[in-house]
């Protein structure tokens, strides 16, 4: 069967993910929910910018026409 993206964000759900923006900045922490639209949940996340760590935001909201990547750690 072949695995479709929903499918492979699925199996993401509940692991660390890198979200990569259009705006080059970086959302680490955990998959907790997402939608048709891609937009995603993250639990106890941290902005990255260039590789480090901004600042911790704890559960945010990314809507999914700003990600570039989705990235299981």
């Amino acid at each position: 069967m072949e695995m479709r993206p929903l499918d492979a964000l699925n199996k993401a759900r509940g692991k660390r993910v890198i979200v990569e923006l259009k705006n080059g900045r970086q959302y680490v922490g955990s998959l907790s929910a997402f939608d048709i639209h891609i937009n995603v949940v993250l639990e106890d996340a941290e902005e990255r910018v260039e590789g480090e760590v901004k600042r911790k935001l704890g559960n945010v909201f990314v809507r999914g026409d700003t990600i570039t990547i989705i990235s299981p750690q």
